[in-house]
């Protein structure tokens, strides 16, 4: 199999819309997060599957965090490019931003970043490299890098800290609940 021919960060660019209706709305008339998360997941894999030139899965969302309420009636636009790429992998940053259409208003709602990985009958294969042209492509690959490394040492500290509270007497677990101290000793 042939290595993919890299691609510029600035030919990655995804854009899609979709009004949101009452069928996107929580108890409180909001637009749920599940929806908008649903729309990135979609932009995501968009971006990453015309990048790839694959078929691309979702493999992780990093953090999202939601700055503003969407109403229903707004027009929620998604920004997807691609900021980083493994072997494999692609990491995907998404831009949320809505719009109310009477008044054009349009704000900034949340970033998210969703790693894909492509497939190619079944199985991660090989993506294109990533051609970062400007200092904030640059500096975007390298953070995405570094998400992908810290991500790594976390699912390992975190199955280090639940084998030892697998293999903990009740005596440290309600030593551990008890206190800052308690807290700070089961972290080390």
């Amino acid at each position: 199999m042939s290595v993919p021919a890299a691609k510029k960060v600035s030919d990655t660019h995804v854009r899609m819309a979709q009004l949101m209706t009452p069928n996107d709305a929580n108890v409180l008339g909001k637009v749920f997060g599940g929806s908008i998360l649903s729309l990135i997941d979609l932009t995501a894999s968009a971006t990453a599957s015309r990048f790839s030139g694959h078929v691309c899965v979702t493999a992780s969302f990093d953090r999202v965090d939601f700055h503003s309420a969407i109403e229903i009636g707004e027009m929620v636009e998604l920004e997807g490019f691609v900021s980083f790429v493994g072997r494999t992998s692609v990491e995907v940053t998404i831009d949320v931003f809505a719009t109310r259409l009477i008044t054009d208003e349009r704000r900034h709602s949340n970033t998210a970043r969703v790693t894909m990985v492509a497939l190619a009958d079944g199985r991660p294969t090989e993506v294109p490299r990533l051609i970062c042209e400007t200092r904030a492509d640059k500096e975007r690959f390298l953070l995405g890098r570094l998400r992908r490394e810290i991500r790594s040492r976390r699912v390992a500290e975190l199955a280090e800290i639940q084998a030892r509270l697998g293999a903990a007497s009740e005596a440290e677990l309600d030593g551990w609940m008890a206190s800052q101290a308690g807290w700070q000793e089961l972290l080390r």
